[in-house]
């Protein structure tokens, strides 16, 4: 069996001959399919703006840029990939570490409880963790009482929906990102969006994602005029090609995720795994994470990574956490108080999930993942 990744994409000749199509015509960098590309997901996120930019990084940079200012407090959680809380920093602003929910998300009750001790917090950082949707009752809640700014990540959680909310709607937040890394539901290679409706932030980041310049049909043809201190974050039209193709599938990607969430969960029910959270219907699942109590066990969690590798298995780690990183531990953090963030980063990883893997790849798995923690493999 050849080696199962915990994430990859699913690409098919539409998506080659949609970017063919682009390399062959008078666009490469920045053109017609940008545009459409944002239209496309402004429709598919029930949203009013949409700005496609490098990755997803990119998009965290530029929000940050138009929604703090130098020293901002911002609450954020240690549950989530690097980029969330280093955007913090890109904009000067400071970021604060709040313990996670039993199914991977910040804990909004605690968020409210600092809000409630420190009136200088001026924004939420939410990162709807492996692709489950935020309470979105919760955040309305703090941001109307507590008239603090609020971005979702959903890096994970395109397609995810709460009720008719969808994910990046930004129904009860001011801009939420996405991300189209390979391991994503939907890729465009490296890629990722902003999105929001206030017409005042899309100006905002439209101008920072290129350079600060601006042209206006005022302008002799030749004049632009630099305003800001921006940054050359565009996609291609090669990359926005690819994305168009893709968005008209993922509806399918995350049915097939969908399915192949209903069998974990039947395979780990009453057994040593837990799954972090069983189907809903509030995620989109970019990954399926298990919990393991290794302190009952004969075996540690390094032992079970290694022997699943040999056995072409990549599980992986989602993740450590940010606030514990050497270089955030330079700054003073380490010592916040996140029982249950650290409870899951000693019980957690994650399991392949993505649209290719076939049903005798799941059982494989499913089957090494239990022989290996009852210790029948050697």
């Amino acid at each position: 069996m050849n080696f199962i990744p915990y994430g990859k994409q699913l690409l098919d000749k539409d998506d080659i001959d949609a970017v063919v199509q682009t390399l062959n015509s008078d666009y490469l960098t920045t053109g017609p399919k940008v545009i459409a590309f944002e239209d496309a997901l402004s429709e598919y996120c029930n949203v009013t703006f949409t700005i496609a930019v490098a990755n997803g990084t990119a998009a965290l940079h530029l929000a940050s840029l138009v929604l703090l200012n130098k020293g901002d407090k911002v609450l954020t959680t240690p549950n989530s990939f690097l980029a969330t809380s280093n955007a913090i920093l890109y904009a000067e602003a400071v970021p604060v570490f709040i313990d996670i929910s039993e199914d991977g998300n910040i804990d909004l009750d605690l968020c409210e409880e600092a809000l409630k001790k420190d009136s200088s917090i001026k924004a939420i950082y939410a990162v709807a963790f492996s692709g489950r949707m935020l309470d979105q009752v919760k955040l309305k809640y703090l941001k109307k009482t507590y008239n603090v700014s609020i971005l979702e990540d959903c890096a994970h959680a395109i397609g995810a929906k709460d009720g008719t909310i969808k994910a990046a709607s930004c129904i009860n937040s001011d801009v939420s990102i996405l991300s189209f890394h390979p391991v994503k539901h939907m890729t465009t290679g490296e890629g990722g969006a902003i999105t929001t409706n206030s017409k005042e932030l899309y100006e905002k980041m439209l101008i920072l994602r290129g350079h600060g310049m601006v042209k206006t049909s005022e302008m002799k043809p030749w004049e632009y005029e630099m305003r800001e201190l921006g940054f050359n974050y565009r996609i291609t039209d090669m990359q926005c090609a690819l994305g168009l193709s893709q968005l008209s599938k993922l509806d399918s990607f995350i049915k097939r995720r969908i399915e192949l969430v209903k069998a974990y969960d039947k395979a780990f029910e009453g057994t040593i795994v837990n799954s972090l959270y069983t189907y809903d219907g509030k995620s989109s699942y970019h990954l399926y994470v298990v919990l393991v109590d290794f302190s009952t066990l004969s075996i540690t969690k390094e032992h079970l990574f290694n022997e699943l590798r040999e056995k072409d298995i990549g599980i992986q780690l989602h993740y450590i956490p940010i606030n514990k990183q050497p270089y955030y531990k330079s700054l003073g953090y380490g010592d916040e108080i996140t029982p249950i963030m650290n409870k899951y980063y000693e019980e957690c990883f994650s399991l392949p999930m993505f649209p290719k893997l076939r049903n005798e790849e799941q059982e494989y798995i499913i089957k090494t993942l239990f022989q290996v923690l009852n210790g029948q493999l050697k």
